[in-house]
C-alpha cells in the first residue's frame, strides 16, 4: 500500500505590527474536514476566525511557534518570520513530505520539500488554515498585552500602525514590547 502523502500549509501572523513576536503555525488537514469556509484570515471576522480556529484544530495537526521581539530586532523581521516557521514546521508530530508556505521565501529546513506559493492563504486550504491559527494565537497574546498598556489601543489595532497607536507612541513613549528598529518607533526613540 502506499503511503499517503503528508502536506502541511505553513503562514505566519504580525510581520507588519510594530509590537510583540511573529507568530507561525503549520497545519496538516486531515482529509475529512470541511473547508468551505477556510480562507484568509484577514478576510474572517475577529469571532468567526476563533470559531474556525476551533474547528480547525479538532480536526488537524497543527504546531504553534513564535519569533520574539529580540529576535526580530536581531535578525530583521524577514528571518525572525522564516525562524518562527521553522520552529513551527519541527513542532509538527509528523514529518510532512511536502511542506506549503505562504509567500515568495522559505526557511531552511534539510530533508523536506519545501514550496513558496504567493498568496497561498488565499488559494491553498492548508495555509489558509495556518493564517488562521497563527493570526488567533497572536490575537490572544496581543489582547493579553493590551491589558497592561490600555493607552495604546492593543485590544482593536492589534500594535499595527494606527493614527491611534503612533499618537500614544508620542504622548507615553515605546513600551518593551515595540519592534525598536520599525520606523515609526526608531524614529520616536533618536528624537529622545
Amino acid at each position: 500500500m502506499k503511503k499517503k502523502k503528508i502536506i502541511a500549509g505553513v503562514d505566519e501572523s504580525g510581520r507588519g505590527s510594530w509590537i510583540g513576536p511573529v507568530f507561525s503555525a503549520a497545519v496538516v488537514l486531515n482529509s475529512n474536514i470541511d473547508t468551505s469556509f477556510i480562507k484568509d484570515s484577514k478576510k474572517i471576522s475577529f469571532k468567526n476566525r476563533i470559531k474556525i480556529s476551533n474547528y480547525i484544530k479538532a480536526n488537524s495537526l497543527f504546531a504553534i511557534a513564535k519569533a520574539s521581539v529580540k529576535e526580530i530586532e536581531k535578525k530583521n523581521i524577514l528571518q525572525a518570520t522564516l525562524l518562527s516557521m521553522k520552529r513551527a514546521i519541527n513542532k509538527l508530530d509528523k514529518k510532512p513530505n511536502l511542506i506549503l508556505v505562504d509567500g515568495n521565501q522559505v526557511p531552511n529546513i534539510k530533508k523536506i520539500k519545501i514550496r513558496p506559493v504567493v498568496r497561498g492563504d488565499e488559494s491553498i486550504p492548508s495555509i489558509s488554515a495556518a493564517s488562521i491559527i497563527a493570526k488567533v494565537a497572536r490575537d490572544k497574546h496581543i489582547k493579553k498585552l493590551s491589558k497592561k498598556f490600555k493607552k495604546y489601543s492593543w485590544n482593536t489595532n492589534f500594535g499595527y500602525g494606527t493614527k491611534k497607536h503612533l499618537e500614544a507612541l508620542k504622548k507615553f513613549g515605546v513600551t518593551p514590547h515595540h519592534r525598536k528598529t520599525y520606523k515609526p518607533i526608531h524614529n520616536i526613540l533618536i528624537k529622545n
